[in-house]
């Protein structure tokens, strides 16, 4: 039986499986192997695929993947990633972006990307050049003709995400996320968060990417998630910047209990590398807690910041703290209260005026949290 859940991608408005499919190391396999374990996870409840590679290879593979099912899969089609003599190139020159964007279509079988994506922006310099010229232009065109069903745009910048939300016409976001990234401040270069030296001095999540996630939210621009396990350093202990493992079902929930995430778009090979991705969705809160792997690690820390990890539950007044945390969060940050969030507040039922303050929650938080005194300042900020 399908146990997936589904997300509303921000304004988008398409409802996106928790656990979607990266297609990055497809090619690895024969093409009908490949295609087999696309069409697997589709059975599992998978309906969100992301094709930013522009190798032949992959693109016929996830193209005869969701052949007999096209429409009920959710595309991200990347627009400016070429291939070049057998090279992968990233292009804003419309004499190589058209053509690899056209060969795109022919080998998915398909006249549309349900998210046509801005491909790959981490530098203001390169943002000036792609939203000042004919790029964009093709951008905009596609869209307008119902090529492109909506506009999105990947980056690993915080600052090129920032901009992309507050832009008024990219509705979502591919975005790298994941406990050690969330530490590191911005930068234009990938590499140095990939595989440079975490500093014992970071501490918790900086505040560039928690506003990020807070303005996404907020403005509904939805997050698709993209190196959600770090490429794999989280997994040792060796390698993880916290000096401790995570395990995949972990670093999953990290990312979807961050705000405006929709999906995480797991890197997957094999039909059981698509079982251990899916199985988060049956999994237990020992499994998926990743809060007590971070407040006991032995290097960094998340004290005093709420993660929204729900270890505070339960609630003898039934209060969903950690939702309260999420909301408080997004309208603090505001010179007034939107009126969305405080919407979306109200409808929780019991807010924050219900505490009783006695404090039973606080000694489940793993980090710290003064929970009590977070629920009186939400109750006078949203007036109950």
């Amino acid at each position: 039986m399908n146990s997936m859940r589904y997300r509303k991608l921000g304004k988008t408005g398409l409802m996106v499986s928790e656990i979607g499919f990266g297609g990055e190391w497809l090619e690895r396999h024969e093409v009908s192997e490949s295609v087999e374990t696309v069409q697997y996870a589709h059975t599992l409840g998978v309906n969100i695929i992301d094709c930013w590679m522009p190798d032949p290879k992959s693109r016929d593979i996830i193209g005869q993947a969701i052949a007999p099912d096209r429409a009920g899969w959710i595309v991200q089609g990347h627009i400016g990633s070429t291939y070049q003599n057998g090279q992968y190139v990233r292009s804003r020159e419309l004499k190589h972006v058209v053509p690899a964007f056209e060969d795109l279509l022919r080998r998915m079988n398909t006249d549309y990307m349900d998210l046509g994506m801005i491909h790959y922006i981490d530098s203001p310099k390169e943002w000036d050049v792609c939203m000042n010229g004919e790029y964009i232009r093709y951008v905009h065109e596609l869209h307008e003709q119902g090529v492109i069903r909506h506009i999105g745009l990947s980056t690993h910048n915080p600052r090129i995400a920032k901009m992309a939300a507050e832009s008024g016409f990219i509705e979502m976001i591919l975005f790298s996320v994941n406990p050690a990234f969330d530490m590191h401040p911005a930068t234009e270069d990938l590499d140095s968060m990939l595989f440079g030296e975490y500093e014992e001095g970071l501490s918790g999540i900086d505040p560039e990417r928690a506003q990020l996630y807070r303005l996404c939210e907020e403005k509904e621009i939805g997050i698709t998630v993209m190196k959600g396990f770090f490429g794999g350093r989280l997994f040792d202990a060796k390698t993880s910047p916290f000096g401790t493992a995570f395990t995949p079902k972990q670093c999953i929930h990290y990312a979807l209990t961050r705000p405006g995430v929709s999906s995480i778009l797991c890197g997957c090979e094999t039909k059981q590398q698509v079982d251990e991705a899916v199985s988060y969705e049956k999994a237990s809160e020992k499994e998926t807690d990743y809060a007590s792997v971070i407040a006991s690690a032995p290097l960094h820390s998340y004290m005093g910041q709420c993660t929204y990890c729900g270890h505070c539950k339960p609630c003898p007044s039934e209060i969903d703290i950690a939702m309260v945390n999420k909301f408080y969060d997004l309208a603090a940050a505001q010179e007034q209260v939107p009126e969305s969030i405080l919407s979306h507040y109200r409808a929780l039922g019991n807010t924050a005026s219900a505490c009783i303050a006695c404090r039973s929650c606080e000694s489940r938080c793993p980090f710290g949290v003064k929970i009590a005194d977070r629920m009186d300042q939400a109750a006078k900020l949203f007036g109950c």
